[in-house]
């Protein structure tokens, strides 16, 4: 089994939630996402993000899910793309909820073993969707959200 942090915006993690699916890039992400199997754990994170009003919201980890089929591919538009791109986000994954909450990601980096550059943290994150963590670092979170 794996552990994964799946990287995505607040608008997206809506549908994440209510869809049960997660989706990444067609070019960039596929990949990564094919070497996911039934079984493996899934930690949703969401990404720094600037409000409509100005305000600076935080990065947390919201969510464990479980991937619950095998990749596919379906480019149905449910999941908003950044301004730049018509990514619909076609590779996906089926997802079975394992526990929801909210969990300020800066109080973990530094219990976090797969962030090595502990000032730096945010470059172990920075262009990707999702990455392979450690087993420990997923229970850890498991245990605190």
């Amino acid at each position: 089994m794996r552990y994964w942090l799946c990287i995505t915006n607040r608008e997206n993690w809506e549908v994440i939630k209510k869809k049960k699916i997660w989706g990444v890039s067609e070019n960039r992400h596929k990949n990564t996402l094919l070497r996911t199997k039934i079984g493996d754990k899934v930690v949703i994170y969401l990404k720094q993000e600037k409000a409509e009003n100005g305000e600076i919201l935080e990065p947390r980890i919201v969510g464990i899910f479980e991937i619950a089929s095998e990749p596919f591919k379906d480019s149905t538009p449910i999941f908003k793309a950044p301004k730049s791109s018509k990514e619909r986000y076609p590779w996906r994954v089926k997802l079975k909820e394992i526990k929801l909450g909210e969990l300020d990601f800066k109080q973990l980096i530094p219990k976090l073993t797969f962030i090595k550059n502990k000032k730096k943290w945010h470059a172990h994150l920075f262009g990707k969707a999702m990455r392979e963590i450690p087993e420990t670092d997923y229970k850890l979170i498991e245990e605190l959200l």
